[in-house]
């Protein structure tokens, strides 16, 4: 009987040992494999957002604002970096709407339009104000779908689906893409 637990506790023991090298070991190799999606670096606290310019040949005034703001609002509430003016701030992200398509996306019998998809494209820059440079320029595009007939209330929904998923690849890139 006592060699029985003698037998067990060695056993015991060598597993606990085991899973001990096997838990370091993935952590040694998971801190050198990349340094990349990391968070913001600790010099960067606030950030400015100026209202995003509008090149595209869309037409409605409303898109500048309505995409600036999403992404004020994206920002806000992802509380990493703090939100403030030109002159104060740490970083910059300044974009401007390149284009943005209406196409058909789906048809039906009778090569009848069923759903359309509106795509908008931004090209954005991030600067680093501490360090005076660019961090990153990026063209990001995105689509939402609306159904076909549907007049402007439902193409503004696929705009809005649009911006939506825009802002979030810009929020990701900026504070998670080191």
């Amino acid at each position: 009987m006592k060699n029985e637990k003698k037998i067990i506790g060695k056993r015991t023991r060598l597993f606990l040992f085991s899973l001990i090298i096997i838990h370091y070991s993935l952590l040694i190799v998971g801190c050198t494999y990349s340094f990349k999606g990391g968070s913001v670096p600790p010099h960067l606290k606030t950030i400015a957002i100026p209202v995003v310019e509008d090149a595209s040949p869309y037409g409605d005034p409303s898109l500048r604002t309505t995409f600036t703001n999403q992404l004020v609002a994206l920002f806000t509430s992802d509380n990493t970096l703090q939100l403030t003016d030109r002159n104060t701030a740490d970083s910059m992200l300044e974009g401007v709407i390149t284009d943005v398509t209406d196409v058909p996306a789906v048809l039906q019998g009778g090569e009848q339009v069923a759903q359309r998809r509106i795509t908008v494209t931004v090209r954005m820059t991030f600067q680093d104000l501490k360090l005076r440079k660019k961090v990153w320029e990026k063209s990001f595009s995105s689509w939402g779908d609306y159904p076909s007939g549907g007049g402007l209330t439902q193409r503004s929904g696929g705009v809005t689906d649009a911006v939506r998923k825009l802002t979030e690849d810009i929020l990701n890139d900026t504070v998670a893409g080191w």
